[in-house]
């Protein structure tokens, strides 16, 4: 069995597809714009959901594993996170990508539409047409300056935009599948907020069940039920996403970051953000 090619832009790279600009958004979102031709992609399940708009070309673009065609200009495709997908690329286009982490998703589902995230995935589409979301593309991410500090926090509106759009008219209720147990969709969003407020502290499983009104060990099982991970990996993983951010920005040093995210130190926090991203802060910040 083959290994999951883990990373859509890995992918297209080694087509030889040109990477025209990209910007990290932060909290697992990301963008992408290509230049592409006459050529074979693959994806392999990778461990994003993917947003795939034609900006340029296109209608010579087949999948191969479905035998679909009709690209061209403002046609949409939504790959979903483990998805397979082979493409034949015939003549010239260019393309912008939403990269988009699962657990950002849930997120967004959690917070701003007070959805459980197990009900949630996202429908995968092949060259639809979607001319909300085309135009949100176009009017408000494609002409910002990506790498500019001060286009920084319009992009970011953007980029949530769009995933908002995702959810109300792309995302399905995952199926027949019952979903038992976890938490009420009020203390779900509660928590999230509680969470997302007091990153830079020493939140504790106490501190959370608390707020929950449960036991430290009821709570653990249902908040893992609701998100998908323990309590202890997500609160890591909206520090590593917070401190992604503050990176991007470049005003704070990486003691400042560490203190703000509640990492115990520079060191430890150094050795966590290494750990999810393969890269150090300061590696991280120089290629931002």
């Amino acid at each position: 069995m083959t290994e999951p090619n883990p990373d859509v832009r890995d992918a297209l790279t080694r087509t030889g597809a040109a990477l025209l600009r990209s910007a990290e958004i932060g909290r697992g979102l990301s963008l992408a714009e290509w230049r592409n031709r006459d050529n074979r992609a693959r994806y392999d399940r990778p461990d994003h959901h993917t947003l795939s708009l034609y900006l340029e070309g296109g209608e010579g673009v087949v999948r191969e594993d479905g035998a679909v065609s009709g690209g061209g200009p403002d046609k949409l495709c939504l790959l979903p996170a483990g998805h397979e997908s082979r493409w034949l690329i015939g003549g010239p286009l260019r393309m912008v990508h939403l990269y988009v982490a699962p657990e950002t998703l849930a997120y967004q589902a959690v917070s701003a539409l007070d959805v459980d995230p197990r009900t949630v995935s996202l429908r995968e589409l092949t060259f639809a047409e979607d001319p909300a979301t085309a135009m949100l593309m176009r009017g408000a991410v494609l002409p910002l300056d990506w790498a500019a500090g001060a286009d920084r926090m319009a992009l970011g509106a953007a980029c949530h935009l769009l995933l908002h759009a995702l959810l109300r008219r792309h995302a399905g209720s995952g199926g027949t599948r019952a979903v038992k147990g976890g938490l009420s969709p009020s203390v779900r969003r509660r928590i999230a907020e509680l969470i997302e407020a007091r990153l830079g502290e020493a939140l504790t499983l106490e501190v959370l069940a608390e707020e929950a009104g449960l036991s430290t060990f009821h709570f653990a099982k249902m908040f893992k039920a609701s998100f998908g991970l323990a309590p202890h990996r997500y609160v890591t993983e909206r520090r590593i996403a917070r401190a992604k951010d503050l990176l991007v920005e470049g005003r704070a040093s990486l003691a400042e970051i560490a203190l703000t995210c509640g990492f115990a130190s520079q060191s430890h926090f150094t050795r966590r953000f290494a750990q999810a991203t393969g890269l150090t802060p300061a590696a991280w910040r120089g290629a931002a």
